[in-house]
């Protein structure tokens, strides 16, 4: 049994009435409201919780009517919150230049296949392929200020396109091979039948990869005069087509750059220990085998956010992406073991705002992290596309709120990190709604209602559990 809530939330109540335009009808401003409340306050995130839970909201089949059937649109609820945190954030962000927007993706992992478009995705950083929704986001970090901008579903091609269905249909008689590269021979060959097949090839136009969503999200950002300067992202999105979209609009950025990436030999000149210019046999060397050729001592200690790097800067020539700074790192003064390397197009930074800037890239995992385990972005149960789209953008709102409670109240720009933790803030909430619920309960016993029956109206929703005995 969990205790009932008898109010909204207060940061909820500050600042929803923003929004209520955009609904219909008073039930869905209440629907709004409730489920802010229930993301920000309950344990248990699902509809029936939620309706369980809040004294005020209608059962679930009314709440899931909200998400499958009420005419309203994620994207104006999304785009209304864009405008309305950059008003509120006013006289709190840092300069254009100082500002920048973190590029990422997360897994929203899930049992079943029930839900659409859920699919088997690599996780990188443990190397599994758990059945997942592929959230691509963007976020924005100013000073204090850090708050989601906007995300896409990534939809793997094969699931997108529906690509074992077509083989099928081309080629019946044909195993598709389960072995990745066995498979992806076996792709090749049965491609150009694939794409004379009108179903098939509009499909296969309108796939989107990763980094034609990252172009998406940075020309959306741009739209709602998002004020950055920077896009920070790691080395999956680094790709011609997104840098060219960035130096179109005037943007830098910053990237993790991968070990085996080719660097021009003729864009640099690199000295060994003595000082003698090193000559080498080779157009083209990778990031992996150009690193043993520089010496200990080329590499400078620096201190960055309490940590000591110790850094080379180069300004040289990658194929495809043109002349770039790159800034290669150790945590260690031998310079020995595994190295991190930063890429960007700010060719006059030295290495320690680089490493700095691309630091900033962090809110974007703890947003990640914060939105799982207080907020439910993964805690879903719809089974359609454009409901589960609704829930996503109703946590983005959700955490908007939170964050502009943790807030210095003055206009700063200075303040590097926000006062409170989205934690500390949550919690703030839930003792809120204790409280609520204590006076609730006092004004309904001071007005003359029996214990018994006050105890009724607040459990009423809330079935007890039987325990069997023996």
């Amino acid at each position: 049994m969990q205790l009932p809530i008898t109010d909204i939330s207060p940061v909820v109540r500050g600042h929803a009435p923003y929004f209520h335009d955009l609904f219909q009808n008073e039930p869905q401003v209440r629907h709004f409201d409730n489920y802010l409340t229930g993301l920000i306050t309950l344990e248990n995130k699902t509809m029936s919780n939620i309706t369980r839970c809040i004294l005020d909201s209608a059962d679930k089949t009314n709440l899931s009517r909200f998400f499958t059937d009420a005419k309203w649109n994620a994207k104006d609820v999304n785009t209304a919150r864009l405008k309305y945190m950059l008003e509120q954030t006013e006289g709190r962000r840092r300069k254009i230049k100082d500002s920048v927007l973190p590029i990422d993706d997360t897994m929203c992992e899930h049992v079943g296949n029930l839900f659409e478009y859920v699919d088997k995705h690599y996780n990188h950083t443990d190397g599994t392929f758990p059945t997942a929704h592929n959230l691509v986001t963007s976020h924005f970090v100013s000073g204090a200020v850090r708050f989601p901008i906007d995300y896409r579903l990534y939809r793997r091609y094969e699931e997108f396109t529906q690509w074992e269905t077509y083989v099928a249909q081309h080629f019946p008689n044909e195993p598709i091979p389960k072995k990745k590269k066995e498979r992806a021979n076996f792709r090749k060959r049965v491609e150009p039948t694939l794409l004379k097949d009108p179903e098939f090839l509009a499909l296969h136009q309108a796939f989107q990869t990763k980094i034609t969503i990252a172009v998406e999200l940075v020309e959306q950002a741009i739209a709602n005069e998002i004020p950055f300067g920077t896009v920070l992202f790691d080395s999956w999105f680094l790709a011609r087509e997104l840098i060219a979209v960035l130096k179109k609009h005037n943007k830098h950025w910053i990237s993790i750059l991968k070990s085996n990436r080719n660097v021009l030999t003729s864009s640099f000149t690199l000295k060994d220990a003595e000082g003698q210019p090193i000559q080498f046999e080779k157009s083209k060397i990778q990031l992996k085998e150009l690193v043993p050729f520089i010496p200990p001592s080329a590499f400078k200690p620096l201190e960055v956010e309490g940590t000591t790097y110790y850094c080379f800067t180069k300004n040289v020539y990658l194929p495809s992406l043109g002349k770039v700074r790159l800034v290669i790192s150790f945590d260690n003064p031998e310079c020995q073991d595994n190295f991190v390397a930063l890429v960007t197009d700010h060719l006059s930074w030295n290495a320690k705002k680089i490493i700095a800037t691309y630091l900033l890239r962090w809110p974007i995992e703890t947003f990640y992290q914060d939105c799982k385990q207080l907020l439910g972005l993964d805690d879903y149960r719809m089974r359609r596309a454009p409901a589960i789209g609704k829930h996503w953008s109703l946590v983005f709102v959700a955490y908007s709120f939170l964050h502009l409670a943790s807030l210095p109240n003055s206009q700063c720009k200075k303040a590097k990190s926000p006062l409170k933790s989205i934690g500390q803030v949550v919690r703030q909430q839930q003792q809120a709604a204790i409280e609520q619920l204590i006076l609730y309960a006092h004004r309904l016993l001071q007005s003359g209602q029996q214990a018994t029956k006050v105890f009724e109206a607040l459990f009423m929703k809330q079935k007890p559990i039987s325990v069997p005995i023996g």
